[in-house]
């Protein structure tokens, strides 16, 4: 397949590993979705997206409804999504995504952990051109379906490219055509596995396999931290 199937796999995350540092990065998306458009998901897309993309990585029930019923608490932090960017060592870019309720500790502590790391924080805004983002949806082929004709549908609902092996589809589209593509695969009955907003590297770099332990020293460290949810490079 090709560079948006890899780099999807690649960023996957594969580096965050224990559920325990994973469901409650994906409760902070259902419970931020939940606030803003309601707890119904049959009428608040996004909320409804975040619970596919949460059931995609196995995330518990329990754990989804607890997300949604936290929106309604009176104590209930007021969570707000935030980016970074910064630079690793070897010419390594970082766009880094955050959901926080304080934004002054959210900003030490990766200004922190970059510095500790030989990276450096950038001022936003520095790498704008560096990434496109993108919508992606990953799903299965419907029974008789053919991909050259889904590929023709899709098309005006915003499809850039469509990749397909052993039945299993990857979508890409601008980003501002998350919600037509959505609503068009959601009308043919295809059943979404994942739906999610990507930041991809207009200009990919390799680097050495010694040189990849100094950047992923930094990946885990950000990854780690309760209030990062994705980070992005610019690594081939």
């Amino acid at each position: 397949m090709g560079r948006a199937f890899e780099y999807r796999k690649a960023s996957k995350l594969k580096r965050w590993g224990a559920m325990s540092k994973l469901f409650p990065k994906l409760g902070k998306i259902i419970t931020m979705a939940a606030k803003e458009g309601g707890m119904d998901p049959d009428s608040n897309a996004k909320l409804r997206t975040a619970i596919l993309n949460a059931k995609a990585e196995n995330m518990p029930k329990d754990n989804i409804e607890a997300a949604i019923k936290r929106a309604a608490a009176k104590d209930s932090a007021d969570m707000k999504e935030v980016n970074f960017e910064g630079k690793a060592p070897h010419g390594v870019l970082l766009f880094i995504e955050c959901a926080t309720d304080n934004n002054t500790r959210t900003v030490a502590n990766v200004k922190s952990i970059l510095n500790k790391n030989n990276g450096e924080l950038l001022t936003n805004g520095s790498l704008e051109f560096m990434f496109s983002r993108k919508a992606i949806f990953e799903f299965e082929l419907k029974e008789g379906m053919d991909i050259e004709e889904l590929e023709l549908e899709l098309i005006d609902a915003g499809l850039e490219e469509i990749e397909e092996e052993d039945g299993l589809c990857l979508a890409t589209a601008d980003y501002t055509a998350f919600g037509t593509m959505n609503e068009a695969l959601e009308g043919m009955g295809v059943e979404i596995k994942k739906a999610t907003l990507e930041r991809i590297a207009n200009t990919p770099i390799e680097i050495s396999e010694e040189q990849h332990a100094d950047v992923d020293k930094i990946l885990e460290r950000l990854e780690d931290d309760e209030d990062v949810q994705k980070v992005y490079t610019n690594l081939a």
